[in-house]
């Protein structure tokens, strides 16, 4: 009698369980169902703003009451999210670099060369090209811009060996062949992650 009663215990927790288990994959698709209603938002120059494996681009947008101060900002935005995308793709570039690359000191190769990218990442931002702006006023006055800005590949890597060049040290450590396999790697990876 006693193993009945285990028996019907056991499967009642069974069967509380696969409802349970039902019941939450039905909430499930009721959440997929209530999606269903939204509206994509289409927003201007974003896919102008994709990098791809010739250039590092950024967009951003911004709004302000005065028209040429949206205009400032959204430049401004878009300039300090190339500069963090290009700061952490030669990061990466620069770890792997350094850990393909077999010489002695290391790290501290690593470090200089990494104050010396973001000089040159500070450098070429003054010069990026904007390749999509638009401007709108809104209902209440106020005016949106949409900024997408591009720097090219190119423009970084002689960057990177201008500055490379007035500092002897590193100089002697730098493969720039090697240096810019890895880089070119790089960037088909990003373009590959349809990389914003």
């Amino acid at each position: 009698m006693k193993t009945t009663t285990i028996l019907k215990n056991v499967l009642f927790i069974g069967f509380v369980s696969t409802a349970m288990m039902f019941t939450s994959c039905k909430n499930g698709e009721e959440t997929v169902k209530a999606n269903e209603g939204a509206t994509k938002v289409e927003i201007p120059c974003q896919s102008e703003g994709r990098t791809d494996k010739d250039f590092f681009r950024a967009d951003a947008s911004s709004g302000s009451q005065d028209m040429n101060l949206s205009r400032e900002k959204s430049l401004s935005a878009s300039k300090q999210r190339l500069a963090g995308l290009i700061e952490t793709k030669i990061k990466s570039v620069t770890d792997r670099y350094v850990n393909e690359t077999e010489f002695g000191e290391n790290s501290q190769f690593e470090s200089k060369f990494e104050n010396l990218t973001r000089e040159v990442i500070n450098q070429t931002l003054v010069d990026v090209a904007v390749i999509c702006e638009e401007t709108f006023k809104e209902a209440n006055g106020k005016f949106t811009t949409y900024t997408a800005i591009e720097v090219s590949k190119d423009a970084m890597l002689n960057g990177i060996e201008n500055s490379l060049s007035k500092n002897q040290k590193l100089q002697v450590d730098y493969d720039k062949a090697k240096f810019e396999e890895i880089f070119n790697e790089e960037m088909s990876k990003m373009e590959e992650e349809g990389a914003y």
